[in-house]
């Protein structure tokens, strides 16, 4: 039995506009039964003979229409598209070496990627500073920032597979001689606005931090608290965490991560990724493990078989990803759940639930690996895994495939209960939509007490940043790869909110953080009236929120985590 697709009135405006196929007069030439099917069939052609593959198609559809699971955008938009065009993988990562010629395959990369519809990664830590001698030319060097300004530029001028606009991960070592340039480099809206930028993190770094408060290590932390509370940018990859869960240390270190940050990965690699919908997992007030991990096991194999069918840009990225197979299965819907089972986002009973949920899809993914490495095979580089996977979990931000599940995005708080959210279309257009949390108005119309309401229904400046990293650094527990959350802070938070953030952050065990001061930016995604009336009041003035008088106090008396 097929289901009838589910998906609600806005999520089809969103197909219509950018994931269905279109006839030469732009109008689409699918509907949503048929591009699911096109879907399922396209991936279950990894299988071996005609009777798996009718098997698995029904399987894939089935859970796709139920909303159960759904892949990331490369994946919907391009499955079935006739070679070249049929990229899947929504995650990048690309080397760029400190000679010229290394710097222009880096950026023939990034286009050739962009255009089949992928995010890249680049850590520009190789390439010398400002201003250093150049011994071919007898000049100097015009340093990282102003290469990232024309892979920024490229960015503009290739939109991703004729749909989206391509998006990139710059990142540089704390150790490098321009790291302060870097961190200030989108200090000014406008400013390579294709780029999310973090600084790679070390723990020897972080400790002399901890040691020594009114030391250079915390006096350079305390700018790039500054700079993020400012702006949003730089965020923070911690790398030494990120190399003690790689699966493959003998290929390397891990040196960078996709645009944002969830997948770290070596050069040349991809992953492709698709998420869970937990709030589907919720049955008459009760989560159904028996329900997620049926759905893990479909949507493993589902990710592994888009490595298969997959028709990547270029022959190296092709043979890289079959080397170590890396696959990103999360989640999405994670405030949903909460509100449906009625349990508050910041507390211990959410954490000891995402700790069991997120560890039982690990488990099921694992068992599925193993069980594909009998059935299928193990690569060379993963017989000491013994699963034919190098990763298998990862949580991505989940923003446009949330909207079409009709869930919250990724493991983020609800960001209002009420909100207006601006939204891009293809031909640039931008349009708003006003949304309300169906699960509040359920509960308004079942009576439940004002107590229990503000107790449950809490929004993502509700929960203090602590509690975004303690969910965050819960989930990392069973995450393979790295998780992509946004710390939102209220306008008021202080330098040293961030600051204490950054230490959390570190002693939890995340690999990365970014922090987002509500109004620092004057384009903002999600709004509500009254923030928006707020951003626009401090905006009368050129000038941006005076950053608050006197130096972060930085009491960071923490032990290595």
């Amino acid at each position: 039995m097929l289901y009838k697709p589910s998906f609600s009135k806005s999520a089809q405006d969103i197909l219509k506009d950018r994931y269905y196929w279109k006839d030469s007069d732009g109008n689409p030439a699918e509907t949503a039964e048929q591009m699911l099917l096109r879907i399922a069939n396209h991936v279950a052609g990894a299988e071996k003979n005609e009777t798996l593959r009718t098997k698995w198609a029904d399987e894939y559809y089935n859970e796709m229409a139920q909303l159960n699971f759904l892949p990331n955008s490369p994946t919907i938009m391009n499955a079935g598209r006739p070679a070249p065009h049929g990229q899947l993988a929504a995650c990048f990562v690309i080397g760029i070496e400190d000679t010229m010629d290394g710097i222009c395959e880096a950026l023939r990369k990034q286009m050739l990627i962009h255009k089949s519809g992928g995010g890249t990664g680049f850590n520009f830590s190789k390439l010398r500073y400002e201003g250093a001698r150049v011994n071919s030319t007898n000049g100097r060097a015009s340093g990282p920032i102003s290469f990232m300004s024309l892979f920024d530029k490229a960015t503009d001028t290739v939109q991703q597979g004729g749909m989206r606009r391509g998006a990139n991960m710059g990142i540089l070592n704390i150790d490098h001689h321009d790291i302060r340039k870097f961190i200030h480099c989108k200090d000014a809206d406008g400013v390579i606005t294709n780029f999310n930028i973090s600084v790679g993190m070390s723990d020897e770094f972080m400790q002399k931090v901890a040691d020594n408060p009114d030391g250079e290590e915390a006096a350079l932390l305390a700018e790039i608290a500054e700079s993020a509370w400012r702006t949003g940018d730089p965020g923070i990859l911690f790398m030494d965490a990120i190399n003690r869960d790689n699966p493959t240390p003998n290929l390397g270190p891990l040196e960078c991560t996709n645009p944002c940050g969830e997948s770290p990965l070596y050069a040349n690699e991809a992953c492709n990724l698709g998420s869970i919908n937990l709030a589907k997992m919720v049955k008459n007030g009760t989560f159904d493990y028996a329900a997620l991990r049926r759905v893990t096991a479909v949507a493993t194999r589902f990710l592994d078989s888009v490595i298969d069918v997959n028709q990547y840009p270029l022959p190296e990225i092709s043979e890289s990803v079959r080397k170590t197979r890396k696959i990103g299965l999360g989640i999405m819907g994670w405030a949903d759940t909460l509100f449906q089972l009625r349990i508050a986002y910041d507390s211990d009973e959410a954490r000891a639930l995402a700790d069991k949920i997120m560890g039982t899809i690990h488990e099921e993914a694992i068992r599925v690996s193993e069980a594909l490495g009998v059935e299928k095979g193990i690569p060379a580089d993963l017989k000491h895994l013994n699963r034919r996977n190098a990763t298998l979990t990862c949580i991505a931000p989940t923003g446009t495939i949330a909207l079409l599940a009709d869930a919250s995005s990724g493991i983020e708080p609800l960001f209002a209960l009420e909100h207006t959210r601006l939204r891009t279309l293809t031909d640039g257009t931008k349009v708003s939509m006003k949304q309300k949390n169906r699960y509040y108005e359920e509960a308004l119309n079942e009576g439940l007490s004002e107590n229990e309401l503000k107790k449950v229904f809490v929004t993502s400046h509700d929960v203090a940043p602590s509690g975004h990293i303690k969910m965050q650094g819960i989930f990392q527990k069973h995450v393979d790869l790295a998780v992509s959350k946004t710390i939102n802070l209220v306008n008021s938070a202080t330098i040293q909110d961030v600051l204490d953030s950054y230490v959390l952050a570190w002693k939890e065990g995340c690999k990365g953080i970014t922090v987002y001061r509500d109004g620092s930016k004057s384009f903002q995604v999600l709004y509500t009236d009254a923030q928006k009336a707020e951003a626009d009041r401090q905006r009368t003035s050129a000038e941006k929120v005076p950053v608050p008088a006197g130096k972060p106090s930085l009491k960071l008396k923490l032990k290595k985590a």
